[in-house]
């Protein structure tokens, strides 16, 4: 077999020769082709009657256990027929509703003031002319704007837990 820098040249020719060999011996066939191809074929040292070679005979299914295994640390207690088996927990009628969420706070004049500013700063850039205000003064009115309602909303960020917490309670979600 000729091998390139990668590997050989002619993969497929290489990949069925190696499915051939796997299959002559008897891989990749259902157990009744198995013993097809091993009687077909009569094993070396094999007697005048000409007795064929038989795989092995596997038990049809593994011997059930008596009791279920004892619940430990790798599992959860149930085996694996009640758990695959089983009704689905999810299709329970009793589910978790989660309560009503707080209502919203009043916003405070400072948010009016910051979305007012934000909203010049926004019409001063894109549209100065409606106002009669050229675009030599007008773009630098609305950054200005713009840039002040940004800090004026970053400086309005609570830092530090919430009024009345606890700082030995741990975290506070």
């Amino acid at each position: 077999m000729s091998r390139g820098k990668d590997g050989p040249e002619d993969v497929d020719a290489t990949f069925a020769e190696i499915v051939a060999d796997l299959r002559a011996d008897g891989f990749g066939l259902p157990e009744s082709d198995t013993a097809d191809a091993g009687g077909a074929a009569a094993a070396p040292g094999v007697g005048a009657e000409g007795e064929s070679r038989k795989t092995p005979d596997r038990p049809a299914e593994p011997p059930a256990a008596e009791s279920p295994p004892e619940p430990g640390w790798r599992s959860g207690g149930t085996t694996w027929d009640a758990t695959m088996f089983s009704d689905d927990p999810a299709d329970d009628d009793e589910h978790y509703v989660p309560p009503e969420p707080p209502p919203l706070p009043r916003p405070k004049m400072g948010a009016f003031l910051i979305l007012l500013l934000f909203l010049a700063g926004l019409f001063l850039l894109i549209l100065p002319g409606v106002i009669g205000v050229g675009p030599t003064v007008a773009t630098p009115l609305g950054i200005l704007a713009l840039a002040t309602a940004i800090a004026l909303l970053l400086l309005r960020v609570r830092q530090g837990p919430p009024p009345g917490a606890d700082p030995s309670n741990g975290a506070q979600v």
